[in-house]
């Protein structure tokens, strides 16, 4: 039967796909640095025999014949999925694959080097080569802008044409409510500016993330220079995060954030390993996991009834400090300098941010020698701040060393198909919240995985939205629960 032998090719290709993730997650974590040069070439070699592997005559012969085959609704989808894929991949010259590979994990050494001495210089170089090597990715396919065949490889179907207008939508409604919030009272966030071990943090942490479902049986947590979450199978996901002692925030969101993801991928079909099914949705949908695990839940006063006396016996510093102002302290909006420390609404600005300079490096109007000072002044422009250093400012990120062009949009995305799925959770669940209060997420867990997870890639993100929730993506679910949240918290 073809099927079965096109389902061992492309667990063979998982294979591959998933060693490569583990060296990559090596090398963001405890690789020993003089490894850098021979990572690099085993990394190039395993993706260029899975591009061989994805691009190979037998595979597409063999995925011919299943489609001929009598075959279950999952199985056509599985079918019909490998050979977009399969599509997709062979018009990539397996030397460009080779390049692109190498010069990754090149272009990631240089990031961190240039973050270690503050110096965006150091990175340039690899950055303009990076750039290239994603508009050379872009020129095999045909597309009305040269971003959108980026876009699509995180989010399917994305164009500029659909994203532009969203962007200037989104800044339409913001700007009211963020000049609303500015004449209000301000909130005082200091509390959370404290010095707090880096072990407290980290200890909290674990017990919040086991505590909402995330599984250290098939998983942990460590430290990396950037948070990110990888998956080398749904019994194999891994998720970093970081610390400083003097904002309290900083690691316990990226450990939620990140665990949304992880809960995710833990959530996958594991009999559909290597498979289509077996793999997330996309971008966007991953990002809503994340975003509704670290706002919807884990910023949210439900939550913080069960968890803020607990964090008082734990933290001294948060003692005499009322459950209402903790709170408003992580929920504070104020323009910063950040995207991952950023708070709900001018987090969509950082992303703007990236977004437009990405299409001007992408489509050639904005060159890399220049974007430092580009950056700078769409902060200025978007928020009211500068960056005073290249860490705080055009080094902040991971994605374009990794060659991510194309994934920014997906967070806001994520954001707000987070707010229209938690809308339809608390439909769906009607004592959610009073569960929450009381310490119980395992419902929402499982409603998540049930409506979302399962479903892997057998749906496109408007598909599933519009299954989950009715409809397709519609931003007034994250504006009326931005606006409900922060009239609470700023009392307009």
């Amino acid at each position: 039967m073809s099927y079965i032998l096109l389902e061992k090719k492309l667990k063979e290709i998982a294979d591959i796909q998933y060693a490569i993730a583990v060296l990559n997650w090596d090398q963001e974590t405890y690789m020993p640095i003089k490894s850098s040069a021979s990572r690099s070439r085993q990394i190039a070699t395993l993706a260029t025999l899975a591009h061989q592997k994805s691009c190979a005559l037998d595979l597409k012969n063999c995925i011919d014949a299943a489609l001929q085959e009598n075959l279950s609704d999952e199985q056509k989808a599985n079918v019909t999925l490998a050979l977009k894929d399969y599509t997709k991949a062979v018009v990539l010259p397996e030397d460009f694959v080779n390049r692109l590979s190498m010069h990754t994990s090149e272009a990631y050494h240089a990031w961190v080097d240039a973050r270690d001495h503050d110096d965006y210089s150091l990175f340039q170089e690899a950055l303009t080569t990076m750039i290239e090597l994603k508009r050379e990715q872009a020129s095999f396919y045909t597309t009305a802008h040269p971003y959108d065949a980026l876009l699509d490889e995180y989010e399917p179907g994305a164009t500029v044409a659909q994203l532009d207008p969203l962007f200037k939508s989104i800044k339409e409604q913001l700007l009211p409510l963020l000049k609303t919030i500015k004449q209000a009272q301000q909130v005082d966030n200091s509390i959370l500016h404290n010095y707090y071990k880096e072990e407290q943090q980290w200890n909290f942490s674990m017990q919040i993330l086991q505590h909402i479902g995330y599984d250290f049986e098939a998983g942990r947590q460590d430290f990396a220079e950037h948070p990110f979450t990888t998956s080398f199978s749904s019994q194999d996901v891994r998720i970093t995060t970081r610390v400083d002692e003097n904002d309290f925030s900083n690691l316990l969101w990226s450990s939620i954030h990140e665990a949304g993801h992880a809960l995710y991928e833990q959530g996958l079909r594991d009999d559909m390993y290597g498979m289509p099914i077996g793999s997330a949705c996309s971008l966007s949908i991953h990002e809503s996991q994340s975003r509704i695990w670290e706002n919807n839940i884990g910023r949210g006063m439900h939550f913080w009834k069960y968890w803020f006396p607990i964090l008082q016996k734990q933290v001294n510093s948060f003692a005499k400090t009322s459950l209402q102002e903790f709170y408003a302290a992580i929920n504070k909006v104020s323009p910063s300098l950040i995207r991952t420390e950023a708070d709900e609404l001018t987090y969509h600005f950082h992303v703007m941010i990236r977004y437009e300079l990405e299409k001007g490096l992408i489509e050639g109007s904005l060159h890399p020698k220049d974007l430092k000072q580009a950056w700078n002044d769409a902060y200025q422009n978007y928020l009211g701040v500068c960056p005073q250093d290249d860490v705080t400012g055009i080094l902040q990120d991971i994605h374009w060393s990794h060659g991510s062009f194309g994934y920014f949009p997906t967070y806001t995305l994520g954001s707000l198909y987070a707010a229209q799925f938690y809308a339809f959770a608390k439909q769906a669940i009607p004592n959610l919240e009073s569960d929450i209060e009381h310490g119980h997420t395992n419902a929402f867990l499982n409603w998540l995985r049930n409506s979302i997870h399962a479903f892997g890639r057998r749906y496109t993100s408007d598909e599933l939205c519009k299954l989950v929730t009715g409809s397709s993506l519609d931003t007034q679910y994250f504006f009326d629960y931005a606006h409900s949240k922060y009239k609470d918290i700023y009392k307009f």
